[in-house]
């Protein structure tokens, strides 16, 4: 068990060699190295130019709205960014357009007065080198 770390981090650089090369069914990067999307990080920031009390006259409509897409397994995860600029989302979708479609049923998208980085994210490639070549 104590190897499993030292292992991931040494896997880490090959997985991005793999993700890299060419000769694949998605830009260049062999369907072996693709990660599968499980979910959708949301990263959100106010848009510049828009005021504290803006965004604090929507918050309780957005509160409400954040916690009933929680409650139907559509987010899976919230956090407060560390630095105090926005929120950062786990979404339960397989694709960025799917993510979108959730995140702009809340107030402040309506509004749109929050920017939005959206990245699929998936199973980390070098744990399936923990369980056996071959393995799907």
């Amino acid at each position: 068990m104590n190897l499993i770390i030292p292992f991931l981090a040494a896997m880490l650089p090959v997985a991005s060699v793999a993700q890299s090369q060419s000769g694949s069914a998605q830009g260049g990067v062999p369907s072996a190295a693709i990660p599968k999307t499980t979910g959708v990080m949301v990263i959100q920031t106010v848009k510049q130019g828009v005021t504290a009390q803006q965004v604090m006259a929507i918050i309780p409509d957005e509160i409400r709205a954040t916690v009933k897409l929680y409650l139907d397994g559509k987010i899976r995860e919230w956090y407060s960014r560390g630095d105090g600029k926005g929120v950062v989302f786990l979404v339960d979708a397989r694709t960025e357009d799917e993510a979108r479609a959730i995140m702009d049923t809340l107030p402040l998208a309506k509004e749109q007065l929050m920017d939005d980085q959206y990245i699929p994210v998936g199973p980390l490639m070098p744990m399936r080198a923990l369980i056996g070549a071959g393995a799907q």
